[in-house]
């Protein structure tokens, strides 16, 4: 026979849920009908987190030609659906042998590209000639938005990694949920539906990419952003663009659509 003792046991755990019951969590309050959480505000702002992006960019392209890359994007950050900044570069240069096309939400980048420059530094100060490269940021950038993006705090962004490494273009794309590529042609936003398609007439014809020169190139870009603006309603006039070859990174921030509205005759207010 069992003590009665032992037989009596007490519950599983303490505080634990009743069959039936709903649990208290520690920390919440129960009122009439709900659970109504407590706040609590550590540090002096609070915890912070972008759960939603407010002042993004739009698309960004970018091509690989036979001596180097470029990138470009017009240089408008939308607060919401507002047209808020009309003058800021979404195409950054990182070094001679890098750069950077961001979309999505532009704080987001900002915090970020705080530690790429701080990498940057650290490489000056180093001084043993090493200098970051596209295929070290590019990799560098899956594991920092994979693992924000398990922490549930994503940085939303769409990035375009470009540059010459070891004589050869590259040019590679970062999501904000890891998730990495490399290709010849890329973009992001709607110019994934509307400048890939004029892009892949070169990329996937071996004899029209053999003879894509920067020229070329800057043309065909030129011919997207013209696209991107007349159809996206994101998108504005005014867009960078930044080659980056084995002479080093050339940066064009002030290029302009040209537009023509003729066909609009029937259109009032543009």
């Amino acid at each position: 026979m069992y003590p009665v003792s032992s037989m009596n046991a007490g519950p599983f755990w303490s505080n634990g849920p009743s069959p039936g019951a709903f649990y208290n969590f520690p920390g919440a309050s129960v009122g009439n009908s709900s659970i109504a959480a407590v706040p609590e505000t550590p540090g002096e702002y609070g915890t912070q987190h972008s759960y939603n992006p407010i002042n993004t960019g739009s698309s960004v392209v970018g091509l690989k030609f036979a001596d180097g890359v470029v990138i470009a994007a017009d240089k408008l950050i939308s607060y919401g659906s507002m047209a808020r900044f009309h003058d800021v570069d979404r195409v950054h240069k990182i070094n001679d042998k890098t750069i950077l096309g961001i979309g999505g939400d532009f704080a987001d980048f900002q915090f970020i590209k705080r530690y790429i420059d701080q990498k940057v530094v650290d490489d000056m100060c180093l001084a043993d000639k090493n200098e970051l490269k596209p295929k070290s940021l590019y990799n560098w950038l899956t594991r920092v938005m994979y693992n924000r993006r398990c922490d549930f705090k994503p940085l939303y962004l769409d990035m375009v990694v470009g540059g010459m490494q070891d004589g050869e273009p590259f040019l590679g794309h970062v999501n904000l949920r890891g998730r990495a590529y490399t290709s010849n042609v890329i973009a992001t936003g709607f110019g994934t539906h509307l400048a890939l398609p004029l892009f892949r007439e070169y990329s996937e014809n071996p004899t029209a990419f053999a003879t894509l020169n920067k020229q070329k190139a800057a043309d065909l870009t030129k011919s997207v952003m013209e696209v991107l603006w007349y159809r996206d309603c994101r998108s504005d006039p005014k867009f960078s663009q930044v080659f980056c070859t084995a002479e080093g990174v050339q940066e064009e921030p002030d290029c302009f659509v040209k537009q023509n509205w003729d066909l609009a005759t029937m259109i009032k207010g543009y």
